[in-house]
């Protein structure tokens, strides 16, 4: 399948870079601070990607759904803000084909942008720390706007900005939230394979077309003229 188009969107944590290792040195520091069992790695894989809020109350729950205590979280919340300041980048790596994927869409004459969950505090630093910054006209962080992703909100935001209309757009990512601001927002959307998605393996969303890696966008995506 060959998706032709004006502009692409594309997700950071799970898409562009894993940056879990980050993450989860956080968690566990957070958990000390508050005298709690550290999480690992592998669980809070399970547990990203729908922003440091959901992530942190999952963490004090040790489970995906369900609210923890108002109290523990209202303590909780900064110090994980300031733990994953410090760690941010550390131990974040860029996947094999991002660079040379981003590279051909702007190539052939795609306009493209970054969406993501993420902080702005977080975004920001870490798409500079591994060179990806300055590859983008336009970043949406997870707190730029009122509402992010499964939102079409942040999505119809940048295709305002690049005055390309819904249908002519891509959102590229690695979980369901991607998938469902896409169908919001009338986008089509490719995901890759090797993402975090709670788990779950993201055919099962049903988006466009799947990629093993963003080396195959040459193969799967064209501009649209």
């Amino acid at each position: 399948m060959v998706i032709a188009v004006k502009m692409a969107l594309i997700d950071l944590d799970g898409t562009m870079v894993d940056s879990v290792p980050d993450i989860a040195v956080s968690v566990d520091e957070t958990m000390q601070a508050l005298s709690m069992p550290n999480r690992g790695e592998q669980q809070v894989r399970l547990w990203v990607g729908n922003g440091v809020e959901r992530l942190v109350k999952r963490s004090l729950i040790n489970r995906i759904d369900g609210e923890p205590d108002s109290d523990l979280y209202a303590k909780a919340l900064p110090v994980f803000m300031q733990k994953y300041a410090a760690n941010n980048g550390r131990y974040s790596r860029v996947y094999d084909g991002v660079h040379e994927g981003i590279a051909y869409l702007k190539s052939i004459g795609i306009r493209v942008g970054c969406v993501t969950n993420k902080a702005k505090a977080f975004t920001e630093p870490l798409l500079k720390q591994l060179g990806l910054f300055d590859a983008f006209e336009l970043v949406v962080s997870g707190d730029s706007l009122a509402r992010k992703k499964p939102d079409p909100l942040p999505l119809l935001h940048a295709a305002d900005f690049f005055q390309v209309a819904p249908s002519q757009a891509l959102m590229i990512g690695d979980s369901v939230s991607d998938v469902k601001a896409a169908r919001n927002a009338g986008f089509m959307v490719l995901c890759v394979s090797y993402g975090y998605n709670h788990g779950q393996d993201i055919r099962v969303a049903e988006p466009d077309l799947v990629v093993d890696s963003m080396l195959q966008l040459r193969d799967n995506v064209q501009l649209l003229h």
